[in-house]
């Protein structure tokens, strides 16, 4: 089947087969900023927004999401432009492997989205359904603690 898609706000026609997750169908055209790790949705490594509401795109099969809006942690910000979450997860030592790193940055832009000045409990419910096994999470509390300071500052 196809479907049109749109993805940090371009259009994109893909074909793909039905029973195809939509991990699967951004990987396969190249966003491989979104990361396959469990594939049941424990994870959070290939973490999207999908018309804003953060999923486990290893759950959604790809035709429900024809003609929504996608974003991936790419859309946030890119290497040379970093988004002030991505600068403050590097400043905290957040970034071990990288690997869980796209996923708390979306479930990061979400909680900030909603909750400018988060408590902790609010970090670590907004952080559920995201593993990481280097840091342990103190470190990634506190780069959405210090990222919640940068995205105050850039407003």
């Amino acid at each position: 089947m196809k479907a049109n898609f749109i993805i940090n706000g371009k259009a994109f026609e893909f074909e793909f087969a039905p029973h195809a997750k939509l991990l699967d169908v951004l990987r396969e055209n190249g966003f491989t900023e979104v990361k396959c790790g469990c594939r049941e949705g424990f994870c959070g490594a290939c973490s999207v927004l999908l018309d804003g509401r953060l999923v486990n795109s290893c759950k959604i099969y790809a035709a429900s999401a024809k003609d929504r809006e996608i974003t991936t942690v790419k859309k946030i910000g890119t290497l040379h432009e970093p988004h002030p979450i991505q600068e403050a997860f590097v400043e905290a030592g957040a970034v071990q492997c990288g690997y869980c790193t796209p996923g708390m940055v979306l479930a990061t832009y979400t909680l900030l989205e909603r909750n400018p000045n988060p408590t902790d409990e609010e970090i670590k419910e907004a952080l559920d359904g995201n593993f990481c096994r280097c840091t342990g999470y103190v470190k990634i509390i506190d780069a959405v603690k210090l990222a919640a300071e940068k995205v105050k500052e850039n407003d």
